[in-house]
């Protein structure tokens, strides 16, 4: 609990009020996941990706109209490439064209110099089922997370198949996979110097580092708090708080040490939520969670015992909300949005201010109803 004191010191309690900005809607039900790139929201929807100007919410484009593709799990970018994870166990790689903001498909991961320099030797091939064998380099169930480290250029990948891959973004090439759980992986994250999280159905989360001088990643820590699904997982921009959510609606927060061991302790675990946990996100000082009991809710430190509690709680869904993301402003700035998505097929774009940025402001009431 030290870590919680001394960020109350640096963090104090403050009064939050949010607004509803806007209501966007997918042309298909069921939002999987969102991502923000260059003020630009992606939203999938079964298998169509929605692309909305959050400038002035318009609705700008659709792409990958191919059903057997499945459920879009995930969105990632790098530059001008977007990189998405699919239920058929696909990546697909995507290039925007900048002035027409069209999307087209280019490439898909394992990529087919990749799967040709690979298939010629049986010990590239692992067991998946009884009798069936695939190429290590591909997943074989679905994809259902990916980060994007653009400072090593490396993009990470995890699949109910129970593993994560490492992919080279300049070539494309898969270098390295990693039987991870004894269940399907739900979530990942990966901080800025190369540790990576893996969340998953066992109940377990597991800690990965690969050394100056290794070749693989190895584990390092396995958090055992949760006793059900670890659905969900964020990580504060220092990489040194941790959150994670279960199918039980519990958060767990935890904290690694600053030495090379990679040791990561309990903090402790917070209830609010009536239903499983099904997203996270970490925004500065504050981190948010959205829940299949249809709210959104946002944490911040403070009290007495320098832990977090919810601060606010958004209503307004009909459905579970399955995703969410932050439009950046800095993490100092007073004011950010954050959009969530919901299995409704709605979006809800809401405005999160702290009070000491309301003093000089108005608003316009049509717009944005402030609630503290």
């Amino acid at each position: 609990m030290a870590l919680a004191v001394q960020l109350h010191t640096i963090f104090p309690i403050q009064t939050l009020k949010h607004g509803l900005v806007a209501t966007l809607r997918t042309l298909s039900p069921h939002i999987s996941c969102l991502a923000v790139h260059n003020n630009l929201l992606y939203a999938a929807a079964i298998n169509e990706i929605s692309v909305f100007d959050l400038s002035n919410h318009s609705h700008i484009d659709s792409f990958n109209d191919d059903p057997t593709s499945g459920f879009v799990k995930s969105i990632a970018f790098n530059n001008t490439r977007i990189f998405t994870a699919h239920q058929d166990g696909k990546i697909r790689i995507w290039k925007i064209k900048k002035h027409h903001h069209h999307h087209l498909l280019i490439s898909t991961l394992p990529t087919v110099k990749d799967r040709f320099l690979h298939f010629m030797l049986p010990n590239n091939y692992v067991d998946v089922r009884r009798h069936k064998k695939k190429l290590w380099i591909e997943h074989w169930d679905t994809v259902s997370g990916l980060v994007v480290n653009e400072v090593k250029g490396l993009m990470y990948s995890v699949s109910w198949d129970k593993s994560f891959k490492i992919w080279d973004l300049k070539n494309r090439s898969c270098l390295e996979s990693v039987k991870a759980h004894e269940d399907a992986i739900n979530s990942l994250v990966v901080s800025d110097n190369g540790t990576v999280y893996t969340g998953s159905a066992d109940g377990l989360i597991r800690v990965w580092e690969r050394g100056d001088k290794e070749r693989r990643h190895s584990l390092v820590a396995t958090l055992d708090k949760h006793k059900s699904t670890v659905n969900a997982l964020a990580l504060n921009s220092e990489g040194s708080v941790l959150f994670s959510g279960g199918c039980d609606g519990s958060i767990m927060v935890w904290e690694k040490g600053n030495n090379d061991d990679g040791h990561v302790g309990f903090v402790e675990a917070l209830w609010g939520h009536s239903g499983a946990i099904l997203c996270l996100i970490n925004v500065g000082d504050l981190f948010v969670s959205g829940s299949s009991d249809r709210t959104v809710r946002v944490w911040q430190r403070g009290g007495k015992e320098g832990g977090f509690h919810c601060s606010i709680a958004l209503e307004g869904h009909e459905k579970p909300v399955k995703s969410l993301v932050a439009v950046a402003r800095g993490v100092f700035e007073e004011v950010f949005s954050i959009c969530s998505g919901s299995l409704d097929g709605e979006i809800k774009v809401w405005e999160i201010s702290r009070c000491s940025n309301l003093k000089n402001k108005s608003y316009d009431s049509h717009s944005i109803g402030w609630r503290s």
